[in-house]
């Protein structure tokens, strides 16, 4: 299975990118796809545009030009429940201890990294960013023996 993820551009300003894969990849989860990038105005649009309409739409679309992200392709067994498990709630405040936003998040809306919150959204989401000959398959040195 696989997840899209975006570590935003508070968190690449605050030079914790690489503490946040490091817990992704600590549980065992696999980055087939990364990239540093400076989104443009349509891919956030479209990255977003479940939230089109709503109160904090603009601002988000804003925050999220405001600087370079890294966006991820992550795969592995239940990749969409574990990373969002990892990443916590979108309050820091209600996140679990020891999650990528309990550690790290300072605010709501500017909450460290986006997770997709389903296979559907996750196909969608990475396709704004990656193309399917950019995305790697290999093998961690542990996975013959899951």
């Amino acid at each position: 299975m696989r997840e899209f993820a975006m570590i935003k551009p508070n968190a690449v300003r605050r030079g914790i990118v690489g503490e946040v894969i490091s817990k992704l990849e600590k549980k065992g989860l696999k980055i087939i796809g990364m990239k540093l990038l400076k989104m443009t105005s349509s891919q956030s649009k479209e990255l977003y545009k479940e939230h089109v309409g709503k109160d904090f739409y603009e601002k988000l679309i804003e925050f999220s030009l405001s600087g370079p992200v890294v966006a991820l392709v992550i795969e592995g067994p239940r990749a969409i429940e574990i990373t969002r498990h990892i990443v916590g709630k979108t309050d820091p405040l209600k996140a679990m201890p020891g999650s990528i936003r309990g550690t790290y998040g300072l605010s709501v809306r500017k909450n460290v990294i986006h997770a997709s919150d389903s296979e559907k959204n996750a196909e969608r989401e990475l396709k704004i960013f990656f193309d399917e000959n950019e995305l790697l398959n290999y093998e961690l040195d542990y996975e013959n023996d899951l």
